[in-house]
């Protein structure tokens, strides 16, 4: 493996990470409608006016990620690193898959979290510009440096971002990219840009994502814009255009969170715009039916952070929690799993001994070849965040 400190592969994505992290420092995600819960643990622990960090003796975290992003044994139907932390520490954690996407998950808990109430997490998994606006607007706990000891096994190119110096709220869960899904076998020659995804063969077949960086991000992509750089309204509103287009046409069938993969399983969509790790799992579970890949004008790039809000009645066992999964075996045995790019200093060594194959997967640790052809959405002004917010809202809704 090329030394961490000099890669250029991670210099890059650095830079990526860096100017996604500064998307809500010029303003941020507006409420929307409330997400239902879906967890897969017991229910929330706790509600009303704790001002966070009172520990006590409580031994329950709750943590609220999205599906498919954290190792699952189908046998025993448990989450192993989970239960091997759990016997480790004492700890018992309500892992709730709660997050479907994050202008919902915000607006199920911002108006909570600013009247100060416990919003029933203690460890949450947002997406890096909703963690910028959190950490602005005081919803974020500052991390105790002395809980969380294996937070130098970050990899040195996400360890400065804007929107977190020197993560004193925040760390990186997994990165991963948006980009282009099909059905094999009723897609056999595969997609290539985003055009394919409007073939009339498609018609109601094609899910996008209710993340509106990665769709709507996308499309200008296809249409020649540079969604790092400055662009415009016009040139924005040109890609919402081609999507309203294609929803009132019924070329998309639906426009969903991470429930999207459910319709790829089921086939009621053959293709769509989809997440990276997402797509690899559902291949190791159901068979391998299904390709993914950055279109040839450019894909997307994100990444998703461990943190603790405000009001979290156990930041302790949360700090314990992030710690744990900042071990590089650890980060291993979760990278094997999800299949996206895993933050962790020596993690790819420790995934040697766990699948060699994997640990030359240019989606875990990827090449400088994919991170060139992935582009992460620019800093929105806080008038800019509200129109195409609602915009892209409009076109959702139908």
């Amino acid at each position: 493996m090329t030394n961490a400190e000099t890669d250029p592969r991670l210099e890059l994505l650095k830079r990526a990470m860096s100017r996604r992290g500064f998307l809500a420092a010029a303003g941020a995600t507006g409420a929307a409608a409330a997400l239902a819960s879906c967890g897969t643990g017991g229910s929330s622990s706790g509600s009303g006016g704790d001002s966070g960090g009172g520990d006590g003796d409580n031994k329950t975290i709750v943590w609220a990620n999205w599906t498919l992003y954290l190792d699952y044994d189908e046998e025993s139907r448990t989450y192993p690193s989970l239960v091997a932390f759990e016997e480790e520490s004492g700890y018992t954690v309500e892992y709730r898959e709660d997050i479907e996407d994050n202008v919902q998950f915000n607006g199920k808990v911002a108006p909570q979290l600013e009247n100060g109430q416990n919003i029933g997490y203690d460890l949450v998994t947002p997406t890096d510009w909703l963690v910028a606006e959190w950490i602005r607007k005081g919803y974020a706990a500052e991390i105790t440096e002395a809980n969380v000891p294996n937070k130098q096994n970050i990899l040195p190119s996400l360890a400065e971002v804007e929107f977190d110096p020197g993560r004193k709220y925040s760390l990186t869960w997994q990165s991963g990219f948006g980009g282009l899904v099909w059905n094999k076998e009723r897609i056999p020659d595969g997609i290539k840009t985003v055009d394919d995804l409007w073939n009339p063969d498609l018609k109601g077949k094609v899910v996008v994502l209710s993340e509106m960086r990665d769709t709507v991000g996308l499309i200008m992509l296809s249409q020649g814009v540079n969604i790092d750089e400055p662009f415009t309204e016009d040139q924005f509103m040109a890609a919402l255009d081609v999507l309203q287009q294609q929803v009132d046409s019924g070329q998309v069938s639906q426009v969903k969170g991470n429930s999207y993969k459910e319709d790829l399983i089921n086939e009621q969509a053959w293709a769509a715009i989809g997440w990276s790790g997402d797509i690899f799992q559902i291949n190791a579970e159901n068979g391998d039916k299904w390709g993914f890949a950055l279109p040839e004008t450019g894909g997307t790039l994100w990444s998703d952070n461990l943190l603790i809000p405000s009001t979290a009645s156990n930041k302790t066992g949360a700090e314990a929690l992030m710690d744990y999964y900042y071990r590089p075996d650890v980060a291993a045995q979760v990278a094997a799993y999800v299949n996206y790019v895993c933050p962790v200093q020596g993690a790819q060594e420790e995934m040697e001994k766990i699948d060699p194959e994997l640990a030359q997967s240019e989606w875990i640790f990827p090449t400088e070849e994919i991170l060139s052809n992935a582009q992460v959405f620019r800093p929105l002004t806080p008038e800019e965040q509200a129109a195409y917010t609602e915009a892209f809202g409009r076109v959702v809704q139908g």
